[in-house]
């Protein structure tokens, strides 16, 4: 039960990574603030009553100040932050992207990202205890590797590594620690928007033959937010299967 009494905000937390990740906290006895575009108070609700859902879109500067508010006055405290809501985009050679749909990508993934961490840091930074807050963004495999026909994603996701490393060191002296996991490909919905060959190439690039599982990128997740890392900042935590070169 390391997360009695604490609250925490995943954001995408309504399908996927994100409920599995909200469903482990809320399992250790968090209380979970679920953002997501569709399905927030839905997915909330069947957490239990202490949950709270919040209908966002991360890429809307006013929605995320809107959601920061109401987390705040519905909980008092939040004591872990999770950046996992994200989309795919295009899945085409760079020069056959539109540019409307590559900055989709990186307005969701990377500015997303950026605006939830500026509107919810002041927060943490604001609350008492040496131990104020711990981030946890959502990063992938793709963001040290690239993949062919998925630039604009591998691209956002390459900037939340980075967003993770500066932010790191910038909080690294106010008991906020800031970390990332990169996940290799996951069987969700997301998986389901490419067809069965590209599905069958990826599967092909993990040694361990298998597709991670949303509820083993929750187990880094929990422990990435609880006291039990206390010495790690501004890393990249790898789940590929043995993907991972570096």
């Amino acid at each position: 039960m390391r997360y009695r009494g604490r609250g925490a905000i995943v954001t995408g937390g309504a399908a996927g990574i994100g409920q599995a990740i909200a469903r482990r906290i809320a399992a250790e006895g968090g209380r979970v603030a679920i953002w997501d575009k569709a399905g927030a108070a839905e997915a909330a609700r069947s957490l239990g009553d202490a949950h709270a859902g919040f209908a966002v879109d991360i890429s809307d500067e006013a929605g995320v100040a809107q959601a920061t508010d109401a987390t705040w006055r519905a909980f008092g405290r939040v004591d872990l932050l999770v950046n996992n809501a994200g989309i795919l985009g295009p899945v085409a050679p760079l020069w056959e992207q539109a540019p409307g749909d590559f900055r989709r990508v990186l307005d969701v993934n990377l500015i997303g990202t950026y605006l939830v961490c500026r509107a919810v840091v002041p927060r943490l930074r604001q609350q008492s205890g040496p131990n104020r807050g711990r981030i946890v963004n959502i990063s992938s495999i793709q963001a040290k590797e690239g993949l062919a026909m998925s630039s604009a994603y591998a691209a956002s996701k390459a900037g939340v590594i980075a967003l993770t490393k500066a932010l790191g060191k910038e909080l690294a002296g106010e008991g906020i620690l800031v970390n990332c996991v990169t996940p290799a490909a996951a069987a969700t919905a997301m998986m389901e928007q490419i067809d069965a060959q590209r599905r069958a190439d990826i599967l092909a690039r993990i040694p361990m033959r298998r597709f991670v599982e949303p509820e083993e990128i929750a187990a880094m997740t929990a422990w990435l937010g609880s006291d039990e890392c206390s010495f790690s900042t501004g890393a990249v935590f790898d789940l590929s299967g043995g993907r991972a070169t570096y």
